[in-house]
């Protein structure tokens, strides 16, 4: 156990002692009077949390979503209340649709102000009930003694079985107000719950029978890459990891599948066992037609039977489960011959398919050579993301970046920033359309200021292509609100400070790429596109 320590401190302080005592090294935030406090005990810390400062609150939020999901440690945030937290809404709300570990700190009006709409700056009505709305756990400061002891909850939140984004308020006056404060030495292990060694003997049993089983992975499962894959390899079974699966099982593994290519495997296989993930397209579409015996695993027991009730359901935090599995499996497995020679004519159909997608394609292809091992991928609501989620083979985990279901235009260039801090040992590539690249456009002021190279490849056809594309084709051309004006990227970027290029073609687009890799400054290349083939058709 470690030792308590009773001070004087103001809540700011605090506040402070307690994200340094939980090892948060990194905070993304945007200063303002409500906050003011705490701020001066960042700055009384030194070098003991580094400060990034944003342009904008949707971009802190979005970088701390990065950086947790490129890490898989706390992303933390602040803002001021009102206005501030409303704008870092949509990275709450898309962290929380990818179970990201994301601590939102944020200040609030006077204490005493709090409910009686006397229009004191930044007021806004039910500011926690909004916070509650977009986390998994939030509650709001009272007292400088109330500080530590809620941060500490907030991080035992996050830890404990599913992950979400969590929430602190903390008045103005709070975070300002002196106190005697215990900051405990303590800090509480997250709670996962018990593994029912029943059902998991039942799973290996089911699993060993089977004649075609197959293996979906999801956000639950990146943390247990190596078992999934000596999984794969005892069954001989396909996985597929869908957007926040993917790279789980490295794709040069003759057992990996993207989703779509899966289908027609489905209709044969026998067992499924689903870890971390609803697998929402299969069940909702795909066991219409044929619906195998289900196996879930899974850390949140409201989650298992949200689409189709499973044959059996595990209430179990992946890392814990899976090793249990292999044990038992290994004494009921049934011999198994290899299923390289299917899997790759699988795999090579596939390909096949897909390569109608270009120029997406060839894209893909060379920022797939260029990011090498261990760089990261950060997709977005453009032509070659769509063509990434089925097409992009990743290596390894927390190495493709995505929305997952939220689908938020215009998160991708911010998120990349945050994941570069993340891991800023290996090159990080978003790809932007012209219109979700100006939702953040000026965070390249942040990542020029705190020297963060991430490169962000922007295919511009000055439209939101992909809305444009449906009016076009879906709606009989009524094309409205699509077309867009856009400034000269590499004169603004250049203004910026930032390294700007412009590819026309694929040769120069792979120099741009390393020439990215060369400085200390984002890199933004330019690539002027017109329409692509649609990935629609491969729904």
């Amino acid at each position: 156990m470690q030792k308590s320590v009773t001070e004087k401190l103001t809540g700011g302080e605090a506040a402070v002692k307690s994200l340094h005592k939980h090892k948060i090294s990194t905070l993304f935030c945007i200063p303002g009077v409500q906050n003011d406090w705490f701020f001066n005990a960042l700055y009384d810390l030194g070098d003991g949390i580094r400060v990034i400062h944003t342009r904008h609150e949707q971009g802190a939020a979005y970088m701390a979503m990065g950086y947790a999901q490129a890490s898989g440690e706390v992303g933390m945030f602040s803002v001021v209340p009102g206005p501030g937290l409303l704008n870092a809404s949509a990275a709450l709300a898309t962290a929380y649709a990818l179970n990201a570990k994301v601590f939102c700190l944020t200040g609030q009006i006077p204490s005493q102000a709090i409910g009686k709409k006397l229009g004191v700056l930044h007021e806004i009505n039910n500011q926690l009930d909004i916070l509650k709305s977009l986390t998994k756990h939030a509650d709001r400061a009272n007292c400088p003694d109330d500080v530590p002891r809620m941060i500490d909850e907030g991080f035992r939140q996050m830890h404990s079985a599913m992950p979400r984004p969590v929430a602190l308020e903390i008045p103005m006056d709070i975070l300002a107000a002196k106190a005697m404060v215990n900051i405990s030495g303590d800090i509480a292990p997250g709670y996962q719950p018990p593994v029912d060694h029943q059902q998991l003997a039942a799973a290996a049993q089911l699993l060993g029978q089977a004649k075609r089983p197959m293996i979906f992975v999801g956000s639950g499962a990146q943390d247990v890459s190596a078992q999934i894959t000596e999984l794969a390899n005892q069954l001989q079974a396909p996985v597929i990891g869908y957007r926040t699966g993917k790279g789980i099982l490295d794709a040069r593994h003759y057992l990996s599948l993207q989703q779509p290519a899966a289908k027609d495997y489905w209709m044969q296989a026998d067992v499924i066992i689903a870890v971390g993930t609803n697998m929402r397209v299969p069940v909702q579409k795909w066991a219409k037609q044929h619906l195998p015996k289900i196996i879930r695993i899974d850390v949140d027991p409201s989650s298992h039977n949200k689409f189709i009730k499973p044959a059996l359901a595990i209430t179990a935090q992946a890392q814990q489960a899976l090793p249990l599995l292999l044990e038992q499996l290994a004494h009921c497995n049934i011999e198994r011959p290899s299923r390289e020679s299917e899997m790759t004519k699988i795999r090579s159909d596939w390909d096949k398919k897909v390569s109608v997608l270009d120029p997406q394609m060839s894209y893909l292809k060379i920022i797939r050579e260029e990011l090498g091992e261990d760089g990261i991928f950060v997709d977005e609501l453009t032509q070659i993301g769509f063509a990434s989620r089925i097409a992009y083979p990743a290596y390894k985990p927390r190495t493709y970046i995505t929305t997952g279901y939220q689908g938020t235009l215009g998160y991708g260039f911010q998120t990349a920033i945050g994941v570069k801090v993340a891991r800023p040992d290996v090159p990080v590539i978003s790809v932007c359309g012209d219109g979700g690249f100006m939702f953040g456009v000026q965070e390249l002021a942040t990542a020029v200021q705190h020297k963060i190279p991430v490169c962000v490849l922007l295919f511009n056809n000055n439209q939101y292509g992909n809305v444009q594309e449906m009016q076009r084709n879906d709606y009989d051309g009524r094309v409205i609100a699509t077309d867009l004006h856009n400034p000269d990227f590499i004169v603004m970027a250049a203004s910026f400070g930032a390294q700007a290029i412009r590819a026309n073609n694929f040769d120069e687009l792979r120099s741009a790429i390393r020439a990215s890799q060369k400085v200390d400054v984002p890199t933004i290349i330019e690539i002027p596109v017109g329409d692509m083939p649609s990935v629609n058709q491969f729904r």
